[in-house]
Order: C-alpha cells, then sequence, then structure tokens
C-alpha cells in the first residue's frame, strides 16, 4: 500500500521540483501551503501561485493563512522562529486529522550547510553539529542529498516554474547572510565543499553514535529513580569521570539548561541548591540532583464541597481522594485517615502547602510549622514542593500523605466518621 504524504509547498523551485518529482513517479501525495502574510501581495501571489500548481498536477491542496508578526509579538519569538513554529504545527494538525503518513519538506544540502553553519556561530554540542535529519519522526525530506544547483538544473531541464522570494536576497537575516556572503567563500577555498562537508556529517554522526553509548552507560548508573515528575541522579557517579560536564550537558542539554558551569558546581554544593532553565531546574538533595519541571501548581486551590464528598470521590493533581462515611476506625496511615466530619467546615479547600502554615501533629499537644516538619521529615527541596494539604476553614485537616491534624481527630464524643482515602490515579 502507497504512503499518503504532504508536500510542504511554498512556491519556491525546491518544493516545486519535489511536488513534480513525486508527480512523475505517480505517487500518491497532497500540497499544503503556508501563507505568512509577511509580504503583501507577494505572499498572495505565492498562494495563487501553489493554487495553480496543485490544479496543474491534479493533486488537492491546502491552505493557510497566519498572522505572523501577531504570533511573533505574542509569543516573543523572531519572526523566522515564528513562521517555522506555525508551518511545524499546522503540517503536523493536518497529518494527524487527515491520516497523512509523511509531511515532505524539500531542504537540500545547501540547506543542511547553512543550518550547521548557524549552529555552529551560535555555540551548540555535537547534535547541532550532525545536520538536518533526513526524517525525524514523521518528517521526511527527500532532498537532502541534492545541491541547489542540482535542483535548478532538473529544473530548466524540464521547464519547471517557480516563485522566487524576494527575502531571500535580504541580508537582515543570518541565514542569507551566511548564504550569500560566507558559503561563496568557502566555496573559493574549496570547490567540493558540499562533498566535503558530507563527508564531515557522517564522521560527526559517527562520533556522535559512540558518544551516546558512552552516555547511555552512565544515564544507567547515575539515574537512581525515574518517574514522570521527576530524575533522581546519583552525585558520586558524576564525580568520578574525568569530564563531568559533558556528561552533564549530554543528559540535560534538551531541558534548557544553559549555565553549565552553575550545573557542575550543584555537584559540591549543598542540598537545597538549585539551577534554574525556562521549563525546569535541578535541585541538590543530599548525594542526588533531582530533575523536574518547575512548579507551576503552588497558586491551585481545589474546592470540595458537601456534595463531592457525598459522591465519594474527588479527583486531584495527587490521584483520587475517595470520601467515606464509617462505622468504626481504624489506625490513622499515610494514605488513610478517619476524622471528626462535624468539625469540618466545608466546602473543604486542597493546596500546595506555604510559608507560615501550621498544624497540629495528630498525638501531639502544640501546634508546629508545616515547614518545620517537613524539614524534619528530611524531604527534599522539590519533595516539600509538592505536598499538598487538606483544609477547613483555612485550618490543616492532612498534611496530604503524611500526618492528619490532632484537632479533626474522632474521639468519644463523635457522632460521624469521615474516612478520607488517597489512591494513585
Amino acid at each position: 500500500m502507497k504512503s499518503k504524504v504532504i508536500i510542504a509547498i511554498s512556491g519556491g523551485i525546491d518544493s516545486v521540483v519535489l511536488a513534480h518529482l513525486y508527480k512523475k513517479l505517480n505517487l500518491n501525495f497532497s500540497l499544503a501551503h503556508c501563507n505568512f502574510n509577511l509580504r503583501d501581495e507577494e505572499s498572495d501571489a505565492d498562494e495563487a501561485f501553489a493554487l495553480d500548481l496543485a490544479e496543474d498536477l491534479d493533486v488537492e491542496v491546502f491552505v493557510q493563512n497566519f498572522d505572523t508578526e501577531a504570533y511573533a509579538k505574542d509569543f516573543k519569538r523572531s519572526i523566522q522562529m515564528a513562521a517555522r513554529e506555525l508551518r511545524y504545527n499546522w503540517f503536523v494538525e493536518l497529518a494527524e486529522q487527515l491520516k497523512f503518513d509523511y509531511i515532505l519538506t524539500a531542504h537540500h544540502a545547501d540547506d543542511n550547510l547553512e543550518t550547521f553553519l548557524i549552529n555552529f556561530t551560535r555555540g551548540t554540542g555535537l547534535n547541532g553539529l550532525t545536520g538536518i535529519p533526513m526524517k525525524n519522526e514523521n518528517i521526511v525530506r527527500p532532498m537532502l542529498p541534492f545541491s541547489r544547483q542540482e535542483i535548478e538544473a532538473y529544473a530548466k531541464e524540464n521547464q519547471i516554474k517557480w516563485r522566487e522570494d524576494s527575502s531571500n536576497s535580504s541580508r537582515k537575516y543570518l541565514r542569507n547572510k551566511l548564504r550569500h556572503e560566507v558559503v561563496p567563500i568557502l566555496r573559493d577555498i574549496n570547490p567540493q565543499l558540499l562533498d566535503s562537508f558530507q563527508n564531515t556529517l557522517n564522521h560527526l554522526k559517527d562520533t556522535t553514535d559512540i558518544v551516546a553509548e558512552s552516555v547511555d552507560a552512565v544515564a544507567n548508573k547515575a539515574i537512581v529513580s525515574l518517574d514522570e515528575d521527576d530524575v533522581f541522579f546519583k552525585v558520586s557517579e558524576f564525580k568520578n569521570l574525568k569530564n563531568p560536564k559533558a556528561y552533564l550537558f549530554e543528559l540535560l542539554n534538551e531541558f534548557g539548561f544553559t549555565e553549565w558551569n552553575d550545573v557542575v558546581n550543584l555537584l559540591d554544593a549543598q542540598s537545597g541548591k538549585q539551577v534554574f532553565s525556562s521549563t525546569h531546574r535541578l535541585v541538590k538533595h543530599r548525594d542526588y540532583l533531582i530533575l523536574s519541571e518547575r512548579n507551576s501548581k503552588a497558586s491551585i486551590t481545589i474546592t470540595i464541597g458537601v456534595t463531592e464528598v457525598q459522591n465519594g470521590k474527588v479527583k486531584t493533581p495527587l490521584g483520587i481522594i475517595f470520601f467515606d462515611e464509617a462505622d468504626a476506625i481504624k489506625e490513622n496511615t499515610n494514605t488513610t485517615i478517619y476524622v471528626d466530619k462535624d468539625k469540618l467546615h466545608f466546602p473543604l479547600g486542597l493546596r500546595i502547602w506555604k510559608e507560615g502554615d501550621v498544624f497540629q501533629p495528630l498525638g501531639m499537644k502544640g501546634k508546629k510549622k508545616v515547614s518545620k516538619y517537613l524539614k524534619d521529615e528530611k524531604l527534599s527541596l522539590i519533595e516539600k514542593e509538592k505536598t499538598w494539604v487538606l483544609t477547613s476553614n483555612n485550618d490543616i485537616v492532612w498534611i496530604v500523605g503524611k500526618r492528619a491534624d490532632e484537632r479533626f481527630k474522632v474521639t468519644d464524643k463523635t457522632e460521624q466518621i469521615l474516612k478520607v482515602e488517597l489512591a494513585n490515579p
């Protein structure tokens, strides 16, 4: 069965040649064109060209218009980055909705070289120097082996018409400056530049495989706990290495960290020290580095009314909390407590604990700060920040999963016993 594919069609020579090649091979494909509305009439003319091309090739075409400048402003992106995100997000959405197997783009060998140089000038690791992947999930780039010169020769030989993007001649974009000013100098130095570059990419990819094997071996020793929220790394495994910084970079680079000296310094830092990226953080806790997403739940308060309690269960970020009236009590545990229902004031609240919170631990006469209790329990900073409390009229009923409050316990005078139980989702 032939695959069903979308070809990203800009109107430029590369994507138009790709569409003609697919038609010549009698393959099953459709076209998808993005109008970014950045070049006024020229953008509209590109869209019209894509529609005419689809008619000439007798294939269906999808067109999407974007307010690229507004997107760039709202999400603080450069125009080029905004266009890239909009384009790929739409392609993926289109493929999912209409059951296309692959998304084809017309990146070629010259694009690959320019991407290498962009990453090189901005600073990158080994992965940033291995070029554009031929296949990335369902995105495929079949033109990568061919140069811009070869594509132009094929287009002219077969009298294929295409659109010239005037922005390609602008020097304000880094890619264009490299294309028009740097690459020609490199070609003068080495007329076989693309062949030499491909050899270099092959060697770098081979080296990447070796590095990946070494990093995997270290990860297998260093990672002692892994779940959907946190990753625990054993500090000693990195300190035994000759170059811990290199391994930390390979393991953590995808999480957005940039201050690598600070990351390395965590290995010898006191517990509680942490380094942040825009999305994640790394915390030193005793003999471990703990990787987690930055906490975004601190301000959430879930309201639990009488109706929810009567229904018997409430879904929460911690899991499902079950409520059940009981005739007698058993011993309180970390996940199950028994309280005097008449002492509760509804609605109850469920939230992350905060500084200044106090409670009266079950079995104790005096009150205790929640922060002191969590410290005594030797919880890591991340574990502390994931600690929730169940409240009644702002009084803590339960540090969920840990300790109940004395003030709400069942006594001889209790008439209604409420069993509260936390179950994992």
